[in-house]
């Protein structure tokens, strides 16, 4: 155990790094060696760049870079890049883009932009004194920014407003500054979280230096300083719309038009209701989100983690999007906050992250927000629609035949014949076995 230790391992140098992995936690540690540089970038001042992206980097893990054609948006067409590792999701979006495409595409509409941060202090004093202080206090706060915000402000952006809370339940005497920011096409947590700490020093100062408080009221501790990943009030809708009659020139499936959308309302109110079937039916609205999330180098962390407050936001834990039917109107829409930046960041640094812009034709944080959400709402209609008529199973495991056949290490020319022998046939590990075991019996 004690020869697993290390100090200063972010301090040796990459190769460094990896002999000292490869010896204490590889079985093979030379081919484990030449397995990780494998991966690294041809280019060596583009690995640079890789690297410097994360700490202790050692390798690059690829991921499918894919593309989601024909989705109409808002009665513009685009290509959607999509970067994740489950076979079906880019399909299942693809698909539902087309689907969609002849009854009008995605409708979309941004709410709002406004994002959060939060100073959280200690202070002895009173909240009627600190009601009467804040006004005077506010405007210093704001001034003493200037040198932060200025060029935000240029852009349109800056800081909305203060607002300020006391909550006796976390400490007696704790207190909470909540400020809301315009980042135009800046995700902008660096300009928020630079901001907030300067209201903290300003506050410290404040506390320290000003006449009208007494002694006990210059007691005040800065606890911490930091943007908020909740942004309930930075959303996009979504939504889909169509007659039963146009809908029924769409809908390849047996089933009467009436009868699917019935279905598919259904399913989707479990999901309003009941918390188990909700988390499964976000995480594939996450599918086609975070894919996209991924391709511009945004946070998909943060927004998941602030869709999911979201889908909590009554108490209960629900379903992001809604179905309804009225009369011969059949409506599917999607409501999600999506804190997302277009500059900055990694958005200009790594390679496939500008080209997925490019291809996105270079949109403004607002934008790209509904083609987010259009795709999120996209990727759950192709789930929903699949689980309603012939299952999820079917198209699931037909993507991932691929993946099966090359885990039996299938030849191209197997694989070609599989996809022919499977057409009509039931995908199953067991079922590939099997195929493999006759393929290799006949040849």
């Amino acid at each position: 155990m004690q020869d697993k230790k290390i100090a200063g391992f972010s301090k040796m140098d990459k190769q460094a790094k990896i002999d000292w992995l490869s010896t204490h936690f590889l079985e093979e540690p030379t081919a484990a060696t030449q397995e990780l540089a494998s991966f690294w970038h041809q280019d060596e001042d583009l690995q640079r760049i890789l690297d410097g992206f994360s700490e202790n980097t050692i390798s690059n893990f690829p991921l499918p870079f894919g593309i989601a054609p024909n989705f109409m948006i808002n009665g513009k067409v685009y290509a959607v890049p999509m970067v994740i590792e489950e076979s079906s999701v880019v399909a299942a979006a693809a698909s539902a883009a087309k689907f969609w495409l002849p009854l009008g595409g995605f409708h979309t509409e941004v709410v709002d932009t406004v994002k959060l941060g939060q100073l959280h202090f200690r202070w002895s004093g009173t909240t009627e004194r600190w009601q009467a202080l804040f006004p005077e206090l506010e405007q210093r706060l704001r001034l003493e920014a200037t040198h932060l915000t200025a060029n935000m402000e240029k852009r349109g952006g800056g800081i909305l407003r203060l607002d300020w809370l006391r909550k006796t339940e976390i400490a007696p005497d704790y207190y909470q500054l909540r400020v809301s920011f315009e980042t135009c096409d800046s995700m902008g947590a660096n300009f928020i979280n630079s901001v907030l700490e300067q209201f903290g020093a300003t506050l410290q100062q404040w506390a320290s230096s000003a006449p009208e408080l007494t002694q006990k009221e210059r007691e005040l501790q800065i606890l911490m300083a930091i943007l908020s990943n909740y942004t309930p009030d930075c959303v996009v809708k979504a939504w889909v719309e169509c007659s039963m009659e146009d809908m029924q020139k769409t809908l390849k499936t047996g089933d009467d038009v009436r009868h699917f959308c019935q279905k598919f309302e259904t399913a989707v109110n479990i999901a309003v209701h009941d918390p188990y079937r909700a988390v499964t039916h976000n995480k594939g609205i996450f599918n086609g989100i975070d894919s996209v999330v991924l391709a511009t180098a945004n946070d998909f962390r943060a927004i998941e983690a602030c869709g999911h407050a979201y889908a909590a936001r009554d108490g209960q834990y629900r379903s992001l999007s809604r179905c309804t039917i009225k009369g011969d109107t059949f409506r599917f829409e999607l409501e999600i906050p999506l804190a997302l930046g277009t500059v900055g960041g990694l958005t200009k640094l790594h390679p496939l992250a500008k080209m997925s812009l490019q291809i996105l034709g270079q949109p403004s944080a607002r934008e790209l927000m509904q083609v987010i959400a259009a795709t999120g709402l996209a990727q759950n209609f192709g789930a929903l629609r699949s689980l309603v008529t012939t299952g999820i199973q079917a198209g699931h495991m037909k993507m991932h035949l691929q993946n099966i056949l090359i885990h039996f290490g299938a030849t191209p020319a197997q694989i070609e014949e599989a996809k022919v022998h499977f057409e009509d046939r039931t995908v199953s590990f067991t079922a590939v076995r099997e195929f493999m075991a006759q393929y290799n019996t006949v040849q």
